[in-house]
């Protein structure tokens, strides 16, 4: 094997992390057992996370602010909105160390680096199959409370759905990660800006509850929102399915994973000198 300098910018060469496959695949299941082997309760925070924070939006949001919730059960407006948030997050805030997390590993052995956030990404469809799978068990329970499960084809689009949150968080995450090499002031403003990305997506309160407010319009310009709209309408049959919407937010994905994978390149052959 040769090992060369990338000829030009669009010299991604992604058929060689296609090869690299094998390795892929040990890096997630690395770090799916690295992430609990220390830990007493192991995968079962996947679980506690969601029921808290769950607990936590009834209280603030449903009974303090009394928001409405589309007539979905609150608690399975909040859960549902949890459980894709918490994966579209977690891709985003473990991409967006990759160069500063893995510097070690980098320096000493060759190996296509956007393989890195690629495991980050695979290995968090474990946490969010748990999460859905907790989801599915209350939607079950609460049916026999007067509150029908809503399925139908477009139970179809949630693994679409998915991709989408998937592709989003990557494309952010390798563009921030590629920056924090030399800025290293983004790994503290990632932290607080995710959380304030969440309220300006409907995770906590339906679109129509302020689809007629001045604000309105700009949450909805948030490529996230016909994501998770056409998510919510997916499991309950409420909320907005926009195609229009969602084309939209494909359209932000492609460009924003393009860039990031232009900036990612660029950074990957001298980030060494600066981490």
């Amino acid at each position: 094997m040769i090992i060369q300098p990338k000829a030009h910018l669009f010299d991604l060469n992604l058929k060689e992390v296609w090869r690299y496959r094998d390795l892929l695949l040990l890096f997630v299941k690395r770090d799916f057992i690295a992430q609990y082997k220390q830990t007493i309760l192991g995968p079962l925070w996947h679980l506690i996370q969601p029921i808290f924070t769950t607990i936590m939006f009834l209280l603030v949001f449903g009974k303090i602010a009394n928001i409405p919730t589309d007539g979905v059960n609150p608690i399975l407006f909040y859960m549902s909105g949890i459980t894709i948030w918490n994966y579209f997050s977690s891709c985003l805030n473990n991409t967006s160390s990759t160069f500063v997390a893995n510097a070690g590993i980098f320096g000493k052995v060759y190996f296509p680096r956007l393989i890195i956030p690629l495991s980050n990404v695979l290995s968090n469809i474990v946490k969010f199959g748990i999460q859905f799978l907790l989801l599915l068990v209350m939607m079950i329970y609460y049916s026999f409370k007067g509150f029908p499960i809503h399925f139908g084809i477009a139970w179809l689009w949630i693994p679409v759905l998915l991709m989408m949150m998937a592709g989003l968080g990557l494309g952010l995450g390798i563009i921030i990660s590629s920056l924090t090499t030399k800025y290293r002031d983004l790994t503290v403003l990632i932290g607080f800006g995710v959380q304030l990305l969440m309220y300006v997506t409907p995770i906590v309160y339906p679109l129509s509850f302020i689809k007629n407010k001045w604000y309105g319009k700009w949450i909805q310009w948030n490529p996230l929102t016909p994501i998770v709209e056409s998510w919510k309408y997916a499991l309950f049959g409420r909320g907005s399915f926009d195609i229009a919407g969602l084309l939209y937010s494909s359209g932000i994905i492609i460009f924003i994973l393009f860039v990031g994978l232009l900036i990612f390149s660029r950074v990957e052959k001298t980030f060494m000198d600066t981490v």
